[in-house]
């Protein structure tokens, strides 16, 4: 399991939150345990973590297509990034609504307040 340190996302401040998920399972080919060492190590997962806790910021209360629609991300990697994002704590899921996009129920996804205080 890679462990990876991330700044939380709220304007750059002091506080950091450690999140040991992996990018690959372990069921998964050789090929994915390489690709996720190789974004980790180069960076890239956690510049797509902030680029994502930066959309939702942006555009509160959009599902993932409606994140991919307005930001200009692609919707692929949002979908890669959003639950880390959430296991960091900078985002959080909201009660599902129909998209106006896809126009099937999705989550919509909305920034945590960085006065809140999270639960141990």
């Amino acid at each position: 399991m890679t462990t990876i340190r991330l700044e939380t996302h709220w304007d750059r401040d002091s506080r950091l939150r450690l999140v040991e998920t992996p990018a690959s399972r372990a069921t998964d080919p050789s090929s994915s345990a390489d690709a996720e060492a190789e974004i980790n190590a180069s960076g890239l997962r956690a510049y797509q973590q902030s680029q994502t806790t930066g959309a939702v910021r942006r555009f509160p209360g959009r599902t993932m297509a409606e994140l991919a629609r307005d930001s200009g991300l692609d919707r692929y990697m949002l979908g890669r990034r959003i639950s880390e994002c959430e296991t960091a704590g900078s985002v959080f899921r909201g009660l599902k609504r129909r998209c106006s996009v896809t126009g099937r129920m999705a989550e919509p996804w909305w920034p945590v307040d960085p006065g809140m205080k999270a639960a141990a």
